[in-house]
């Protein structure tokens, strides 16, 4: 059976339903940095990986001299490739910045929203105190398959809503997942399908 691939999901947020029970994706939002016919690419951005940015710049030996970055938290981005880092953050433009700094070896541009790197040269320019204004760290990735990120929404394992990167990099993690469904004007309680009775 062949879907027909009209949904694109890119600079996306997913938001697990509240029945989802799963470890990694209970709870969980994601921003979606690609979709199309071969399938999906996304970072959870509410689940801190028990280490700080301070903590993961000095196992790569890089000193981090941004205050504004040191104790945040460096995410669980999902369940491929967790020794590999993701760095999410605003689209570099040149403004105000050296051009060596405005291009990074390997960056992936959201289309309409923020971009995401997995090569060294960024964490360099932001332990020297450059870099992306803001900038989230995540390790690991969560992928699906062609059409399988479709089906699963189809089967009413995720909600969709247009990414607002404000709640990335300006929401306290405890209320990513809450305010993820405000912008849907949800509640988590009202999705829950059994609810309890005292």
């Amino acid at each position: 059976m062949s879907t027909v691939h009209r949904m694109n999901l890119v600079n996306h947020f997913l938001i697990a339903m509240p029945s989802m029970q799963d470890d990694t994706f209970g709870r969980s939002v994601i921003y979606v940095c690609e979709h199309n016919e071969h399938g999906a690419l996304g970072l959870i951005i509410n689940k801190p990986g028990g280490i700080n940015m301070d903590d993961l710049f000095e196992r790569v030996d890089l000193p981090l001299t941004r205050g504004d970055l040191k104790t945040q938290p460096v995410f669980h981005g999902g369940p491929v490739q967790t020794e590999r880092g993701f760095v999410l953050h605003d689209p570099v433009t040149a403004d105000g910045l050296a051009s060596d700094e405005t291009i990074y070896a390997s960056t992936l541009a959201v289309p309409g929203g923020l971009e995401m790197t997995t090569s060294r040269d960024v964490l360099e320019a932001m332990s020297s105190g450059a870099g992306p204004r803001r900038a989230s760290i995540m390790l690991g990735y969560s992928a699906w398959g062609a059409g399988q990120l479709e089906d699963e929404i189809v089967e009413n394992t995720w909600l969709t809503v247009d990414a607002d990167a404000s709640l990335i990099f300006d929401v306290p993690v405890p209320q990513r997942y809450e305010r993820a469904l405000a912008l849907l004007g949800l509640q988590a309680w009202t999705l829950v399908s059994h609810a309890g009775h005292a």
